[in-house]
């Protein structure tokens, strides 16, 4: 019984150093591009960790209107030709944009340049 009590003990005084060494851990720096052909957005995100940065990322497209950025679509990461690819397809719609890729454990969020999206002529 006296061993569960010590060992409990020492849980408890090393479980906060733990939980706090872990949050302190550096976060690996995220990359999201954007571009475009016409009204047909795509883009990359790149990192140091890819497994763990790049691949399966959700990257949120925003169009601002007025100013305000409004959730205009999103896509999931997928490996093409050794990089981490996303696309939202033709929007249709002209105006300007940015994508955004939240933080996660361990890895960076990024937010990319505003483009100006104006249709094929």
């Amino acid at each position: 019984m006296r061993a569960l009590l010590v060992g409990a003990a020492v849980m408890a005084v090393m479980l906060p150093t733990a939980l706090a060494a872990q949050a302190a851990a550096p976060r690996a720096p995220v990359t999201v591009t954007i571009r475009a052909e016409g009204t047909d957005l795509s883009g990359t995100v790149s990192s140091a960790k890819p497994l763990r940065c790049a691949a399966n990322r959700t990257v949120k497209l925003y169009k601002l209107i007025d100013g305000e950025p409004h959730l205009w679509a999103n896509d999931t990461t997928e490996k093409q030709g050794g990089k981490y690819v996303w696309s939202t397809g033709n929007t249709g719609t002209p105006g300007r944009y940015y994508a955004k890729v939240g933080a996660k454990p361990g890895c960076r969020g990024d937010v990319s340049p505003t483009i100006r999206v104006m249709p094929s002529s």
